[in-house]
């Protein structure tokens, strides 16, 4: 798209032969790993303004819910109506200004608590792959993890993205889906765990086929993220060693081989 850098890849993540991919991790970004919402909100109000040359005077709280569903609420609550063209154009647009402000990610935005501690102490369980699924379209995910140096573990391939008109079970599925393909592993609720802080992810993970450890780091209390069915709340990331005791626990059943 144009203007918007080229989302890395995970080519350069490579696992040996001895060890076969056998447990999924996917991470939710928002709140859960980093927090760039004034960033974000600059970025939209651009997007809005590029796309309907209107200034954007009401955007749609996020909720855990994807870019796709954020740009059709946003336009509804503006007085817009919303045609074919205008999510595509959108997500371009959204792009584009959130590449633009690429430099003030890590000065106006904040890593979570034990966020590069947990991914990297999750890396070094055996037979895991780690991605994203998240509400963030695909390249602005890839420059919120970058900005913060926490882009090392993630395979990029295999998420689940923003730009995706799916739920988010089903993208979590999809994640499943590609996972499989590219680590020959077929992944289940046995193998896979989503890490996220929205009632919405842990809906996702019942829904679709994950278990789930809930951080209460966004604005999902405790008991909520119980209720909606965690398997695990924990306040934040700041102890990585229980985040990998609870994925290795949580991936126990997961399969010996590929």
């Amino acid at each position: 798209m144009g203007g918007r850098p080229r989302p890395a890849t995970s080519s350069a993540i490579r696992h040996p032969p001895e060890a076969p991919i056998n447990r999924l991790v996917l991470w939710n970004i928002d709140l859960t790993l980093v927090d760039v919402t004034i960033v974000a909100r600059d970025a939209y109000a651009e997007a809005f303004r590029q796309v309907t040359g209107r200034p954007l005077v009401k955007l749609a709280p996020a909720m855990g819910r994807p870019d796709s569903e954020i740009i059709f609420e946003t336009l509804a609550i503006n007085g817009i109506d919303a045609g074919d063209d205008h999510l595509p154009r959108f997500i371009e647009a959204l792009g584009t200004s959130f590449a633009a402000r690429r430099h003030r990610l890590a000065e106006a935005g904040r890593m979570m608590p034990g966020a590069k501690d947990a991914l990297a102490g999750v890396a070094r369980l055996d037979g895991a792959a780690q991605s994203v699924l998240t509400g963030t379209i695909k390249g602005n995910a890839v420059l919120k993890l970058d900005a913060f140096a926490l882009a090392e573990h993630i395979d990029f391939e295999v998420g689940g993205y923003g730009e995706e008109v799916y739920p988010k079970a089903t993208l979590l599925q999809v994640a499943q889906g590609r996972a499989r393909a590219k680590y020959g592993t077929p992944f289940t609720k046995a193998n896979t765990v989503l890490i996220g802080d929205s009632t919405r992810d842990a809906q996702a993970a019942a829904i679709g086929g994950a278990a789930m450890i809930a951080v209460a780091s966004g604005r999902s209390t405790d008991a909520e993220l119980r209720e909606a069915g965690a398997d695990l709340v924990l306040p934040d990331l700041a102890n990585p060693s229980e985040v990998v005791a609870a994925v290795a626990r949580l991936t126990q059943n997961a399969p010996a081989t590929r």
